[in-house]
């Protein structure tokens, strides 16, 4: 159990593993002391024992179990435990009676010989306690970590994915917008300011707000509005759009940029051929879950939607998993000339 300088592989610390055997020492020390009213030989004896505890121990964590448990040599793992029992009562009863006492068994009735079969039971028994409690804190503290390492990959997956995400929001988005906001600035046109405040949110729900864990679905709905509103005006308000809400969405919060994807998705094969775009998208408090849904139209075959829109909807199936596991429903269909996306999470 020795500290390891990998996070990924740290286990239990020097100074835990001296406090519990101090611990345990003065336990010892205590109970026997106070049964035999001799605290004296309890600190004798159980100083002899102790050394032995600490070798039996470490073996056993360190090379038995994964050498033979862990490689599912199970008959041998047994064998070679009960060899090292074997080798601990030996040894353990010659230095009581040559460093602390004649009598290698005070506490039992009557009188006791060394290498009787109910001498070597209690002290087997014993031992193995010792064995057995030390393993299975070693095992709980190993579980607790490699479920804090799979969190931290999970979390690091998941600001991988969001990181990616973000970066889909292509350069030529907010380059087209700047142009139109330009052309516009130089017609004086009244819509000028209402880019700009529109570019702006977007921008700060992309630096700032898109860093968050959960945000409000409503902040969602609003950036997805902005964004559907500057790529009117990129495509000279070609396109017809409408967010439906049914229920109360307040307090519903999610994570950030989880529908903007298949927006995205809908202006990529949408707007084909100069033929006007048809979006309909809606957001449906139902029960305990939020469906999320998006009807347009499209001009491409629906082979080349899968080759074109597959990797995209991988992705977010992907992200899906890592942050709902299976409570999530994502659907796609191709209805005559619309694709069809609902999905459905539960409610936070």
């Amino acid at each position: 159990m020795n500290a390891s300088d990998s996070a990924a592989t740290k286990t239990i610390e020097l100074k835990y593993h001296l406090y519990f055997w101090a611990i345990y020492f003065l336990i010892n020390f205590v109970r026997w002391g106070s049964y035999f009213n001799d605290y004296s030989y309890s600190f004798s004896s159980n100083l002899v024992e102790f050394p032995l505890h600490i070798i039996i121990v470490y073996f056993n964590i360190y090379y038995l179990i994964p050498k033979l448990i862990f490689k599912k040599k199970y008959a041998l793992y047994i064998i070679c435990l009960l060899a090292l029992l074997g080798i601990h009562y030996v040894t353990r009863t010659a230095l009581n009676y040559w460093l602390v006492t004649k009598d290698i068994w005070p506490e039992a009735q009557g009188t006791q010989e060394a290498f009787g079969f109910n001498h070597i039971v209690a002290v087997s028994l014993g031992e193995f306690y010792v064995i057995g409690i030390t393993a299975a804190i070693k095992f709980t503290v190993d579980y607790i970590n490699e479920h804090n390492q799979n969190r931290q990959l999970r979390e690091l997956q998941y600001k991988t994915e969001l990181k990616y995400l973000k970066a889909q929001m292509q350069p030529h988005f907010f380059f087209n917008t700047l142009n139109n906001l330009y052309a516009l600035t130089l017609k004086k046109s009244a819509q000028a300011p209402d880019v700009v405040l529109r570019l702006s949110d977007i921008m700060h729900y992309v630096i700032y707000d898109a860093s968050k864990k959960r945000l409000p679905l409503i902040e969602e709905i609003n950036y997805i509005d902005n964004y559907i509103a500057l790529e009117k005006l990129r495509y000279e308000y070609n396109i017809e759009s409408e967010i439906k809400i049914s229920g109360d969405i307040d307090g519903i919060i999610i994570p950030p940029l989880l529908f903007l994807p298949f927006i995205e998705n809908s202006f990529k094969h949408g707007v084909q051929n100069d033929k006007k775009l048809k979006l309909s998208i809606s957001f449906e408090k139902k029960g305990g879950q939020l469906i999320f849904k998006t009807v347009n139209n499209f001009d491409i075959h629906p082979d080349k939607i899968k080759k074109k829109g597959g990797i995209g909807l991988k992705n977010m199936r992907r992200r899906l998993e890592i942050l709902y596991k299976d409570k999530f429903d994502l659907m796609t269909d191709i209805n005559n000339d619309m694709f069809v996306v609902i999905l459905k999470i539960p409610i936070q």
